[in-house]
């Protein structure tokens, strides 16, 4: 025997569903959540630009680079952290040191050297 919670809402009849299909209300939450933007990615403003003459290869030393000073951030202040606090920022150590690995992954198969 299965027993339905009072809380729960019932299912809707099919007058309830046909009167939501025509709301406005419901095809502006639809739209708000459902459509893709719009706008082109292009117009936004960058507020930091990688030179354009930077080859591939020093781009991804260089992210390399920064992310190993984010981890080392990350590290120290873990350091000085106990509990539940400790265990997150150990948890960003661990997603920087992650990210680092992909990046330096290319600069492996193509001969590249990794600081």
């Amino acid at each position: 025997m299965t027993i339905t919670p009072d809380h729960l809402p019932g299912t809707p009849d099919n007058d309830e569903i046909k009167f939501l299909q025509g709301s406005d209300a419901a095809r502006r939450a639809l739209d708000y959540y459902l459509k893709e933007e719009t706008t082109p990615a292009s117009d936004e403003v960058a507020f930091f630009e990688a030179n354009p003459t930077v080859s591939s290869e020093e781009a991804l030393v260089h992210a390399s680079d920064l992310l190993r000073s984010a981890a080392a951030i990350a590290y120290e202040l873990a350091n000085n952290k106990l509990g539940g606090t400790r265990d997150l920022a150990f948890s960003v150590v661990y997603l920087i040191d992650m990210a680092k690995a992909m990046l330096e992954r290319p600069l492996h198969l193509a001969g590249g050297k990794t600081p």
